[in-house]
């Protein structure tokens, strides 16, 4: 897939979570304020599969797949961190800190495998 086809699929990607966003809105399942970190929570889930697509073919001085895949988690975090929040903020605490962990474990992991 050509560079220029995944920046019209995220743009595409990035409507349709704004838009999922304001239908769980309508239909009564999330508050107005709750927008955003869905929102968040998709583009981050979009961004793990965006990695996992430049997998097969990264791009020279590009951002590496790696990369791509913990700005997704971070995303999701943050997202989850955020609806966690309404109903104890210790959830939002334990949330982003399991995933710091994780991310820390996984660099490691890659450092080790590539050195």
């Amino acid at each position: 897939m050509s560079e220029s086809n995944r920046q019209l699929l995220t743009i595409g990607v990035v409507i349709l979570t704004i838009v999922v966003s304001i239908v769980l809105y309508l239909a009564g399942l999330i508050d107005w304020v709750l927008i955003v970190p869905v929102v968040f929570l998709l583009s981050g889930l979009w961004f793990l599969a965006l990695g996992a697509i430049r997998m097969g073919k990264p791009i020279k001085y590009e951002r590496s797949p790696f990369n791509t895949m913990a700005l997704g988690l971070l995303a999701i975090a943050i997202g989850g961190a955020w609806l966690l929040f309404s109903a104890n903020w210790l959830y939002s605490l334990i949330v982003i800190l399991v995933v710091l962990a994780a991310l820390a474990f996984a660099a490691a992991f890659q450092r080790k495998q590539l050195h």
